[in-house]
This record gives structure tokens, C-alpha cells and sequence, in this order.
């Protein structure tokens, strides 16, 4: 049984809705399907949530949610009126709600959900056409949550209840990624990127053989081949090694996607709507080969905060305290190196990041209470993943003797045997990672 999902760019449009419809007609244990909003609504739906929007771009972003969508309904074969009708009644329906964005923080979660769910109600007539018999499923009514807006945790354990009642053997659901509702009923969302986890938990929960992310590339590459034209697509790669790759700056998959896959022993397999026959790339507990360098990534827009406090010296608890006051404003940490008297933190403060950190002054004040704090942009952190890296004699070496041009302002080895990752500026790291690429990648093909 697999469970398939398919992302923004996969059903962005008439052509590439019938080009993932396809590929699930194509296998029929492909009986539970998880989409996400067409590509471009989401931000779109963001943009409109914003209070100092004014009445003319509000429109403008409708306008353009509205033509998304109606020049796909335009395109389909049967049910067309059926679904252009629901879809006016939807977007009828959001506009005069609108206003509702600025005092209530529930109707943002409400607002952003409105593109899986019209995304998914087009998807099953174009579903329809191509034979399979196919159930609408409203994921609310699934994956139950808390009431954090926007980042929602799931009730795995109702979850799995839930999905219980489905028979997957005879028939094909449909359903969103990224929204839930609370025991209230108001809806909710698991933030960014959260429809790759939402696949993940209903494949979780169905105890499905495989879980299918369906994008618009050919799996997780070794490097990012918008930098590196010579990137090749990984054939196989184990969960400890695409974990670090996801959370140290591959696109592919959302960083948490792969817990719930590799709590329950579901196979992961990342593959592309534009070339469906290629493998792809598979996620597994063990692969066959386990090269000491596997992959390599970069992630952009790095701050560095240095805290600084004589109290550390021959002291216990300061650490302790710190990571309080980081914990209390839910900011989270990547690289940490201390000395005598000084910790530095590196932080993701990109605006796509998953878990963006914000260093506002309420945080500031806090920390400056007990110590002094040092502030450092524009870097960018590189991160090398492979296999038994933290007993590999000479490997550190190697890779650093390459890079006596550039200056490395800190370094993370041997805390996970699948990774060593390093800081460096911004500005060098595109021609790092290029190096690098080259030396112990490219040349061992």
C-alpha cells in the first residue's frame, strides 16, 4: 500500500494535474492520495492575511487566486460546472471573511487551509477522468490537533483511530496536507511545509508499505544543482543521512517529514511528476553502499550570537540558564561551540527557514541580564553528510586542507557520524560548496 504525495508545483496547474492523476492510476496500491494548494496560492493566501493590506492589492490577490483555479476547472472534461460553482461559493465565502484576519489569529489558519481544500476538490474530478474511484476525505476531520495556529501538533494516537475505517484495499481517498483541526473544530495548520508531514503521519498511521513525495525533481540531489551542474540524483540514501541533509538545507523534503516514517518503518520515496519512470531517490533504514561523503549543502542567511559572561568560569548552571531563556521565546539552535567564558550559537535566520528564528528585543534584554551578546550576519553554513564521519581517520583534514582560501568561522564534527558542518561568509559559500563538490563527489564517480 502507498501512500502519494504531491506537492504545489505537481498539481499547479491543468497539464501537471493530469500528469499526477496519471501516475496514480498508473499503480492501483496508490489508494491514499495527499495534496498540496496549487503552487503559488499559499504565498498568495499569506499576502492576503497581512493587516495593512490595502483594498486594491487584496483584490489583485484574489483575482489571481480566482484565474488559477478557474483555468483549470476550465479544462476538465466532465463535471466542470459542478466544480466551477463550488469553487465560486468557496472563494464567496473567504472574501467575507477576510476581514475577520486582523482580530481573530484562528481565521489565518482557516484562510491558509483554503488552498489544499480547493486544490484537492479539482484534483478528484480530474482523479475521476482517469478511472479511479476515488473518496473525498476533509483531513480536519482527520488529523486532530492542539490549538497552536499555525505550527499544530497532531493526536497521533486518534489519528491512527480514525484512519482505522478506511478501506485502502478497494478504494482511493483523497485528502490536503498541512491542515487539521482542534477538538474545538477550528482549523488548523502544522506550518510550512507541513504537508510532507501530514503525508507522513497518514502513512504512519496506515502502516503503509511506502510513502511517494511527488515534486518537480528527480529526487534529493548531491548538492543543489541550481549551484552545481554536475549534481546527480541520489539513487539511495539512508533516514540518518537525509535527515541531516533536510535539516542542514536540502529543498526536497520538510525536516521533520521523516520522523513518523522512521517510527514506523515506511520506506520513503522522493520522485519527479516530470519523469515519473526515473527512480527517484529511496529512503531506507540501510543501504547498500555508505560512501564516507554522500552529499553536500548550504544554508543561507546564518546569524551567529555570541553570549559572553565571566559567570561561566569554573561555574555550573550558566549553559542551563541560556538555553532557558532560548527555550522560553521557542528559539531554536543549530551549531553551539563554547570556551572558558563564551558560547556561540549559530541560528536560521532565513525567511524560508522551517523553524525561523527571530532575535527580538524582549530576547535581547533577557540575555543581556547576564551576559554579553555579540551579533554576526551574513553567513552561511555548509554541511558535508555521509556515513561513520566521527571515526573516518583524516577525513576533517582533507576537507579543510582544501579550503586554506576561505575563511571557516566555525566548526560541528563528531557529534553525528553522518555529518560535519562548518561557517563560513555568505559570500563564499556557493564556490565552497562547488570545491568541494568536485573533490569528493564528482571525482569519485
Amino acid at each position: 500500500m502507498i501512500v502519494s504525495k504531491f506537492g504545489g508545483t505537481s498539481v499547479g496547474n491543468y497539464q501537471a494535474m493530469c500528469h499526477s492523476a496519471g501516475i496514480v492510476a498508473f499503480d492501483r496500491n496508490r489508494t491514499f492520495v495527499v495534496i498540496s494548494a496549487t503552487s503559488g496560492t499559499t504565498n498568495d493566501l499569506i499576502a492576503l492575511s497581512a493587516v495593512d493590506l490595502n483594498s486594491t492589492a487584496k483584490e489583485e490577490l484574489l483575482i489571481g487566486i480566482k484565474n488559477r483555479h478557474l483555468e483549470i476547472i476550465e479544462q476538465l472534461s466532465s463535471a466542470k460546472n459542478e466544480a466551477e460553482q463550488a469553487f465560486r461559493k468557496d472563494l464567496t465565502a473567504l472574501r467575507q471573511h477576510l476581514d475577520l484576519v486582523a482580530r481573530d489569529k484562528r481565521w489565518k489558519d482557516k484562510l491558509y487551509a483554503f488552498g489544499e481544500l480547493i486544490s484537492t476538490k479539482i484534483f478528484i474530478h480530474i482523479l475521476k477522468e482517469e478511472g479511479v474511484d476515488t473518496e473525498w476525505l476533509d483531513a480536519r476531520e482527520l488529523m486532530k490537533t492542539d490549538s497552536v495556529f499555525g505550527n499544530a501538533t497532531v493526536d497521533r494516537k486518534l489519528l491512527t483511530k480514525k484512519m482505522a475505517g478506511l478501506d485502502t484495499r478497494r478504494k482511493t481517498y483523497l485528502t490536503q496536507g498541512f491542515i487539521g483541526a482542534d477538538i474545538f473544530g477550528n482549523t488548523t495548520t502544522l506550518g510550512r511545509g507541513g504537508s510532507d508531514l501530514s503525508a507522513a503521519l497518514f502513512a504512519e498511521a496506515l502502516q503503509a508499505e511506502t510513502l511517494e513525495i511527488w515534486t518537480d525533481v528527480a529526487g534529493i540531489y548531491s548538492t543543489d544543482p541550481r549551484i552545481v551542474s554536475k549534481a546527480k540524483p541520489i539513487e539511495q540514501i539512508t533516514f540518518d543521512e537525509a535527515a541531516e541533509l533536510s535539516v542542514f538545507g536540502g529543498k526536497v523534503l520538510h525536516p521533520a517529514t521523516l520522523k513518523p516514517a522512521i517510527r514506523a518503518g515506511v520506506s520513503v520515496r522522493v520522485a519527479s511528476t516530470k519523469e515519473p519512470d526515473e527512480p527517484g531517490t529511496l529512503i531506507v533504514h540501510t543501504s547498500e553502499e555508505k560512501p564516507v561523503i554522500r552529499a553536500i549543502s548550504l544554508r543561507k542567511n546564518q546569524t551567529l550570537l555570541t553570549v559572553k559572561s565571566l559567570d561561566m568560569l569554573h561555574q555550573y548552571g550558566f549553559l542551563a540558564k541560556l538555553f532557558q531563556v532560548l527555550a522560553d521565546h521557542k528559539i531554536s539552535v543549530d551549531l553551539v561551540s563554547t570556551s572558558e567564558v563564551s558560547v556561540s550559537l549559530t541560528l536560521d535566520t532565513a525567511v524560508n527557514a522551517a523553524n525561523k528564528v527571530e532575535l527580538t528585543k524582549e530576547v535581547m534584554e533577557e540575555l543581556q541580564e547576564f551576559c554579553d551578546l555579540k551579533i554576526e550576519k551574513d553567513y552561511a553554513l555548509v554541511a558535508l553528510i555521509g556515513n561513520k564521519l566521527d571515526e573516518t581517520a583524516g577525513v576533517s583534514g582533507d576537507i579543510f586542507n582544501k579550503l586554506t582560501d576561505f575563511n571557516i568561522r566555525m566548526v560541528c564534527h563528531g557529534a553525528s557520524e553522518n555529518n560535519i558542518c562548518f561557517l563560513v561568509d555568505e559570500e563564499d559559500g556557493e564556490a565552497i560548496v562547488k570545491l568541494l563538490h568536485k573533490e569528493f563527489i564528482e571525482s569519485k564517480e
